[in-house]
């Protein structure tokens, strides 16, 4: 019995004894990117070499951006009412109608105010005749008085007529610029550029200046975007779009020059990028839809409820993309890192507080070399520790250990369709990135 104990426990050592052996055994040299010899490739598999995604660090500026969802508002928008009441004789806008500024919307009965323009200006005819015989009176009496005649008295008392009779006819005359600026309210113009809205009058309906508005015209070009950014990041806006120096200079007694040139930077202000959802983005053309824009609004105090501070800009819209209401995405160039070192995000190995990455060595073995994230921005980070064009495991690295044999292939970052989908795009040469990859 204990001899046979004896036997089971010296095959259990030896089995663990011939597994460890062959767990630390060299794996052999790994096949370089793009050999071209299939009987060392073959060799290297034998061996046990890992099959590794690599790509090179990249060493370009990095511009850091700031993103935000935010909402399309008119920059000035206005509701048509009526300054008298009257009855709408013609409606010419039409719902939905781009207008210009001084076009007609709508024009009310205008005889009541024509029949008021006509009596003042008979009123003002009759007061001028009135006033041509006063000063006809005026001048006897003033013939008579240097005769002798009469007394200064009657002449005084002409005088004192005339003079009168001047101010009723200024009167006329301001009653008939009353009755021209109350006939000209039967014709309701737009007093901007813009989009007219729903129509809700008729031909023939009553309107009061206290009643709601006929239709409301909305500018479109150009167009508002508002967002909120966190309060940390408000220094850092201020900064980028120019609207922090404004006050200041002038405050502080600054040249004449230099207080120029802020103003002329907060004028310019920051700009800003504007994308539409994916859904609402046009299908042809391929390039870049963003639309650019400027800052002009950074609001002077921070929400206290959401720590958020209030952001306005200004985006050209001729082409009328934008409409007020819609949802968009914002981003806005706070600074460039210059000479960054980047690499994809997925490359970096997470423990606790510790960043690393992979690197392949010159003779086909990695080494975890430790990194220190500064920025990241969608799929690549900005990290300090890497050499350019060091080469860096992405994919394939979760069997691996410092010192491991590997064969690299190179790692084609992914790339979003048109549709929303993201396919992989063509290979590329091992550690560069693919022609429009957003490495």
């Amino acid at each position: 019995m204990n001899k046979r104990w004896t036997l089971g426990v010296t095959a259990v050592a030896v089995c663990v004894a011939v597994v460890a052996a062959y767990r630390w055994m060299p794996r052999g040299s790994a096949v370089p990117v793009g050999a071209s010899d299939p009987a060392a490739a073959a060799s290297a598999a034998r061996a046990g070499a890992q099959t590794v995604s690599v790509i090179a660090a990249q060493q370009r500026d990095m511009p850091v951006v700031v993103e935000a969802a935010g909402t399309v508002v008119s920059l000035d928008t206005v509701d048509i009412r009526p300054q008298v009441s009257g009855i709408v004789s013609e409606v010419v806008v039409r719902e939905g109608q781009f207008v210009r500024r001084g076009d007609v919307l709508f024009r009310l009965d205008d005889r009541a105010h024509r029949a008021d323009l006509e009596r003042a200006k008979a009123q003002l005819l009759r007061d001028q005749a009135t006033l041509a015989d006063l000063n006809r009176q005026l001048t006897r009496a003033q013939d008579l008085r240097a005769q002798n005649f009469i007394a200064q008295s009657a002449v005084d008392s002409v005088l004192a007529q005339v003079e009168a009779q001047r101010a009723a006819v200024a009167a006329d005359q301001a009653a008939i610029r009353s009755a021209e600026v109350a006939l000209s309210f039967d014709t309701i113009a737009s007093p901007l550029s813009g989009r007219a809205g729903a129509v809700v009058v008729y031909r023939g309906s009553l309107v009061q200046p206290t009643g709601g508005p006929m239709v409301t015209v909305s500018q479109i070009d150009p167009i508002g975007v508002s967002f909120t950014l966190p309060e940390a990041q408000l220094a850092a806006v201020l900064r980028a779009s120019g609207l922090h120096q404004g006050a200041a200079g002038s405050r502080t007694g600054a040249p004449v020059a230099a207080v120029a040139a802020t103003k002329a930077a907060s004028a310019a202000g920051g700009t800003i990028a504007v994308s539409l959802p994916n859904a609402e983005r046009p299908r042809a053309g391929g390039g870049n839809d963003d639309m650019l824009g400027r800052i002009t609004f950074v609001d002077n105090t921070v929400d206290t409820t959401t720590g958020t501070i209030r952001v306005k800009g200004e985006v050209p819209n001729a082409t009328h993309r934008l409409w007020p209401g819609q949802y968009v995405t914002v981003r806005m160039t706070l600074r460039t890192i210059l000479d960054a070192i980047v690499i994809p995000q997925n490359a970096l190995i997470l423990r606790g507080n510790e960043r690393s990455v992979y690197v392949v060595k010159a003779d086909a073995t990695v080494e975890a070399r430790p990194v220190q994230p500064r920025y990241s921005a969608g799929e690549v980070v900005v990290v300090e520790g890497l050499d350019a064009g060091d080469k860096v495991v992405v994919e394939g690295k979760q069997n691996l250990r410092p010192g491991s044999a590997v064969r690299e292939t190179p790692y084609v970052p992914m790339r979003r369709a048109p549709g929303g989908q993201r396919p992989n795009g063509p290979a590329a040469p091992a550690g560069s990135a693919p022609a429009g990859a957003s490495l």
